[in-house]
């Protein structure tokens, strides 16, 4: 793990109430896992908001790395106002990221609303190392959205939206076994009721793939002191941030 002052280097609009900003930074950019994350101190002085943020590496080029994040509060809100060469205080990178198949395989990638920040790192190093990628999205509506162009060209990208306004209609879990028979592997990040969801779909089918989920949890330290991102699984009571946020899917849900 590395502290060090990250530089802002741009932030721009993701989709409605998002933002992507890039900092640059050689120790929290270099030897980083797709999945990991960085804890940020969203304020400037003081200790108001006294709790740094957990922010999945979005994407990494380099010495440099987004983040994509809604804004929900005093904290994103701040992070949101940054303007090119602020500085804003960081750990990382913390937790276990996912580590994907040695052999050329078939992935799908399943994400909830900003769920979704993750799973673009993801899919870059997933391309870069031979895999074939589908990236499915759920939202609500289509503002809500990823533009497509935030991904690899070569990343097969669908969408879903609970009103129909863009991709397919419905919650993304009841469009994921059009693919079940194509993937070899899948990977998810969302809201606890989408892996339940999930869970339900794949307990179906025979191949269950082994899927693994990054957990969206509230993390107030980042790497076990607290406590406060403690979950329960089958194989007793783990915290997010250290023995996660890649678990398993069937040992949690």
């Amino acid at each position: 793990m590395n502290v060090a002052e990250a530089v802002v280097l741009s932030t721009e609009p993701a989709y409605e109430n998002a933002f992507v900003t890039w900092f640059a930074s050689e120790a929290l950019a270099r030897r980083r896992e797709p999945g990991q994350f960085v804890m940020v101190h969203c304020s400037s002085e003081g200790c108001d908001p006294f709790f740094a943020r957990p922010f999945s590496y979005h994407r990494v080029d380099g010495d440099r790395f987004a983040l994509l994040y809604t804004v929900v509060g005093r904290g994103t809100a701040w992070l949101a106002r940054r303007q090119p060469g602020d500085r804003v205080r960081m750990y990382g990178p913390l937790g276990r990221g996912i580590r994907l198949p040695r052999d050329r395989a078939n992935i799908l990638l399943v994400g909830g609303g900003v769920g979704i920040a993750p799973l673009v790192d993801l899919a870059e190093t997933a391309v870069s190392r031979g895999h074939q990628v589908v990236a499915m999205m759920g939202a609500r509506t289509s503002a809500a959205l990823l533009p497509p162009g935030a991904w690899p060209k070569e990343v097969e990208y669908v969408t879903v939206t609970e009103d129909g306004s863009a991709g397919l209609r419905g919650l993304v879990t009841e469009h994921v076994g059009a693919y079940l028979d194509w993937a070899t592997k899948l990977y998810a990040c969302g809201p606890a009721p989408m892996f339940a969801a999930l869970a339900d779909v794949l307990r179906g089918n025979s191949r269950r793939m082994r899927p693994e989920i990054l957990m969206e949890e509230r993390m107030p330290c980042g790497w076990g002191m607290c406590y406060g991102c403690a979950i329960f699984t089958r194989r007793g009571v783990k915290l997010c941030c250290k023995d996660g946020p890649r678990f398993p899917l069937f040992d949690v849900f």
